[in-house]
């Protein structure tokens, strides 16, 4: 069995409702994953927008999640260190905020927003805040697993 991870809120290429979006509550959606790889001691979280006008968009930077939590309830808090998650970090988006930071693209075509989950040998031990980059950095040589989300998300004109 390979790492696959799902949510509850929307179904892999589909619409990601408009609660998690800047165009509603701006919440982070439910996310599970199963499959980990043996040796797996934690998971690192990432979502992005890779069809932003000036370049991929990081929405979300989650670390250090211990191998026992599976899943992410809706509305994680926006804290360097989410309670109920084991003691995981959270990093910088491209907002300059940390935790999630929903999609809210131009008016115009959908752009697709990836969740990446990454199965880890060993937690990164990065302070809460770190980039996108610094995580992917950090993680170079531990990673034991992939997996991926991908959703859409559209505005309207106003």
């Amino acid at each position: 069995m390979s790492l696959s991870l799902s949510s509850a809120a929307f179904k892999e290429g589909a619409a990601i409702p408009g609660k998690h979006t800047c165009d509603g509550a701006d919440v982070s959606p439910p996310l599970g994953w199963s499959g980990a790889p043996p040796g797996t001691a934690a998971f690192v979280l990432i979502a992005d927008d890779p069809d932003a006008p000036a370049g991929t968009w990081v929405h979300w930077v989650l670390y250090d999640l211990p191998a026992a939590v599976l899943q992410l309830p809706e509305n994680v808090d926006r804290s360097d260190a989410p309670a109920g998650l084991g003691g995981a970090r959270q990093g910088r988006n491209d907002s300059r905020r940390v935790g999630y930071a929903g999609p809210c693209p131009p008016p115009g075509p959908a752009h697709r927003y990836f969740f990446k989950l990454y199965a880890l040998d060993a937690p990164l031990k990065l302070k809460a805040g770190a980039t996108k980059r610094e995580v992917e950095t950090a993680m170079q040589g531990h990673d034991l697993g992939t997996a991926q989300l991908m959703g859409m998300y559209a505005r309207q004109q106003r």
